[in-house]
């Protein structure tokens, strides 16, 4: 995990004004030069940073496969096809082994190990450029401790306890052997490195791409609530969600067209509901064209999506929820849309696969929100918010539940439902399922075990019924390299 990991960022200068319509990471990382060399310029600590926004876009395996398999292959929504690996079957069926190369985290602390040597390096710079303003440095190092915080969230959610490294590894002198840290303790330091990156987090970089592909506050104020949400530190997620509603600086797409809603905010991307997502572009393809598309598509949407997610009205056909059909998913063949769709009924050619990979959306400040009001005893202010998010995708009155304000349980599986609807294969539904698992000392473990009839062939559903009584069993086994590669790890309890 923390072999020397190459420090060759970019050297070339990025433009210091770029129009709305670029990208932000038009300018992609070239080779450069490391070490004492490297950090002499503010340009070289610009570089840096942009290294650490490339990087999650990924090299072998893209950062946004992997978000997409943890979080979504365990949950209820996808189905295997015929060209579904063994390993990904694995993972469906909860039967995974610690040497399924999914778990593998090294892009995870590859990112990270970047972020380090800029919270490491960038402030030596102020010493050799007399151009480096400190309030530059403090943006720079904000934008890395966010993206860190990130990781490391992602991470505590996937693994459970991981090893907590917060200084940079540059060359096999530095390497060390590193235990794992209390998921507690890792969430802690999340925390800890968004308090800080906001303070001095940009509120705008003058132009859309750049606010909606870069650490921005109010990116910062998405991560926290998330993580005080699963932390079930209520009144602090509404907080950080009130900072970016107050802000009045982003809103949900309308649905009144539902070609225009998808082309806005799924094919053109960066729109006014976006807060932050990883910008691919015809440079860097995302990996869901050969995932979801063609005859040996790996991955499908599960049928009970359209069946029982967002269900179909057959007295009225075009009546219909904007999200459902042409819009997460193509109901004649279960295909998963989001991420492949050119529109509401046509695909993307393999050349045109660069859909963003959304992280965080307006949508889901709103029903987050509404979660924590609702564990807050507030559940008619819960309730409105919901309604809000369902007016706008035209949603169902069949998926209504009307659920009496006062039942903090019914309340509860309402948002869960609608936030299926809403974020259908974007990689949140097992942590969803489990957040709302796990809340008051698993309360609501029967969520998991209920799942299991949905997901798994029914010769294998006891056992893994079984399996997910334990709570060990809902985070993944470490990769079998680290474990041979780093003596102080100890695999996860339910997998020794």
């Amino acid at each position: 995990m923390f072999k020397q990991i190459s420090l060759k960022l970019v050297c070339v200068a990025m433009l210091l004004s770029m129009v709305s319509c670029k990208k932000w990471l038009d300018l992609q990382p070239q080779d450069g030069i490391t070490g004492k060399e490297f950090w002499q310029t503010k340009e070289q600590v610009q570089s840096a940073v942009v290294g650490c926004y490339a990087s999650l876009l990924g090299g072998s395996r893209p950062m946004s496969e992997l978000f997409f398999i943890w979080g979504e292959l365990r949950a209820d929504m996808i189905a295997a096809t015929t060209a579904t690996s063994n390993e990904e079957i694995d993972i469906i069926n909860v039967s995974i082994l610690d040497r399924n190369s999914f778990l593998n985290w090294r892009p995870i602390y590859q990112t990270i190990n970047y972020c380090n040597t800029v919270i490491d390096n960038a402030p030596g710079v102020l010493k050799v450029d007399a151009t480096f303003s400190q309030d530059a440095l403090n943006h720079y190092v904000a934008e890395a401790k966010a993206i860190r915080a990130l990781m490391y969230f992602y991470l505590a959610r996937t693994f459970g306890d991981v090893p907590l490294k917060l200084k940079s590894t540059s060359s096999d002198e530095e390497i060390v052997q590193i235990a794992k840290s209390k998921q507690d303790s890792v969430l802690n330091q999340v925390i800890k490195d968004l308090n800080e990156a906001e303070t001095n987090a940009v509120v705008t970089y003058g132009d859309i791409a750049s606010d909606k592909g870069r650490i921005t506050k109010y990116t910062i104020n998405a991560i926290q609530a998330d993580v005080y949400l699963w932390m079930e530190k209520y009144p602090e997620c509404i907080a950080a969600c009130n900072k970016i509603i107050n802000s009045n600086r982003f809103g949900l797409i309308d649905g009144t067209s539902a070609s225009a809603w998808f082309n806005t905010l799924y094919v053109n991307g960066n729109s006014n509901e976006s807060i932050f997502e990883l910008q691919f572009d015809k440079q860097k393809l995302n990996p869901y064209y050969t995932m979801f598309t063609t005859a040996s598509r790996r991955l499908q949407a599960s049928p009970i999506v359209m069946e029982k997610v967002y269900t179909q009205d057959f007295l009225v056909p075009e009546n219909k929820d904007i999200r459902a059909d042409g819009g997460s998913v193509r109901s004649t063949d279960n295909t998963i849309w989001k991420q492949v769709g050119l529109n509401n009924t046509q695909l993307r050619a393999q050349l045109e696969s660069y859909a963003h990979w959304m992280v965080y959306r307006y949508a889901d400040i709103l029903l987050m929100k509404a979660e924590a009001l609702n564990e807050s005893g507030s559940g008619q202010q819960a309730l409105d918010l919901v309604y809000t998010v369902r007016q706008r995708a035209r949603a169902l009155a069949l998926t209504n539940n009307n659920p009496d304000p006062a039942d903090r349980i019914g309340v509860a599986d309402f948002i869960l439902e609608e936030r299926a609807r809403e974020f259908a294969f974007e990689g949140k539904r097992w942590f969803d399922l489990l957040r709302n698992a796990k809340r008051n000392n698993y309360e609501r473990l029967n969520l998991l075990l209920a799942m299991v009839a949905n997901t798994v062939p029914p010769d294998r559903q006891q056992s893994a019924i079984t399996k997910f009584r334990d709570r060990n069993a809902h985070y993944l086994p470490i990769y079998y390299y680290e474990l041979q590669t780093d003596k102080l790890l100890v695999q996860n309890p339910f997998y020794k």
